[in-house]
């Protein structure tokens, strides 16, 4: 995030560079750094003879190249943006030559996503020299929840630790579609809020007593009717609550469970740390910690692992997914 506020704000000083390599994993950050070049290098009555989108699958590296050597048009540069670039992964280390010597007069934008070039070879190592390479690398689970309180820090909102894990756990790592839901809040919620649950579900429509969250806070509490009541709930609506994600993120929550019962220092701050999980939901883990001895969360690791591979479908075709939640609360409990 760092770096990307450093690239942009290079950009807004006018300190262009000739080439802007753009790759990896997370597609956000990399489109987050194309639209602000597409939208803010050149003025609106520049771009029409000098900017152009190319689209990987369409073109060659050759065209990249013919198109990138142009020279502007009663302009200063022209800005040549180029989308899904990875569908030239083939090709694309012929694009060295070009990157060893690049035309000053453009802005060439590489969006290569979901990809990344060996670092070890010519390509790579000219851009470095020349211009731009930015790697967008794939946040944790356990990152993501920082993440959008960061993005709403700088945009004068906040949010409470339970509504974050809430958007975490319905929309995933994706960034682009966790900041699209976030904008809808933004277009609702005056500058200054705190986004709380109720307003997540308000809103946006998860519910704030029925997800995967209050699901494992009852199972650590070892309150069996509300989970009951929750997978209740998943049973009747298993569109929304999918059993692959409830197993996934619970075998989460007792791998750390184990891990918990390995340290010799307890301390709430040094938990946060070794498990990376909010100090908010400390107290949680170790009443959890309390309720489960090892042996049991050893045990319980194992029958998710079962449950894993059930709720994919293998050995338990005929059975409705809300039966075996039921089932798995069972083996928990017991």
């Amino acid at each position: 995030m760092d770096e990307v506020k450093q690239i942009v704000t290079d950009i807004r000083n006018g300190n262009l560079k000739p080439i802007y390599f753009l790759m990896g994993e997370e597609p956000y950050y990399i489109d987050k750094i194309s639209d602000y070049i597409e939208d803010n290098v050149l003025a609106e009555e520049e771009k029409g003879f000098n900017q152009m989108v190319l689209y990987g699958r369409d073109i060659s590296v050759e065209d990249i190249v013919s198109n990138a050597k142009r020279f502007p048009m009663m302009a200063e540069r022209q800005v040549v943006i180029v989308k899904e670039a990875q569908d030239l992964a083939r090709q694309i280390e012929k694009l060295a030559s070009y990157a060893e010597n690049p035309q000053p007069s453009t802005v060439l934008v590489l969006n290569y996503k979901y990809k990344k070039i060996d670092k070890r070879k010519a390509l790579y190592k000219s851009i470095k020299k020349t211009g731009v390479v930015y790697e967008s690398k794939k946040l944790y689970e356990n990152q993501v929840a920082d993440w959008i309180r960061r993005v709403l820090s700088g945009q004068n909102y906040s949010i409470t630790p339970k509504a974050a894990q809430m958007l975490v756990e319905f929309l995933g790592t994706d960034l682009s579609k966790i900041s699209n839901e976030l904008d809808k809040l933004k277009i609702i919620l005056p500058k200054g809020t705190e986004i709380s649950a109720e307003q997540i579900e308000l809103n946006i429509g998860i519910s704030k007593d029925y997800n995967n969250f209050e699901l494992r806070k009852a199972i650590g509490e070892k309150n069996t009717l509300k989970a009951f009541q929750i997978v209740n709930y998943f049973a009747d609506n298993p569109k929304d609550n999918p059993m692959v994600v409830t197993v996934s993120l619970l075998f989460s929550f007792f791998s750390q469970l184990l891990q918990l019962h390995g340290l010799s220092d307890k301390n709430p701050r040094n938990v946060a740390s070794a498990l990376k999980i909010n100090p908010y939901f400390v107290n949680e883990y170790i009443l959890a910690a309390r309720n489960y001895p090892m042996r049991k969360v050893s045990a319980i690791v194992e029958t998710l692992r079962t449950f894993d591979v059930k709720s994919k479908g293998v050995g338990a075709n005929a059975i409705p997914q809300g039966d075996l939640l039921k089932e798995l609360l069972v083996k928990i409990f017991n």
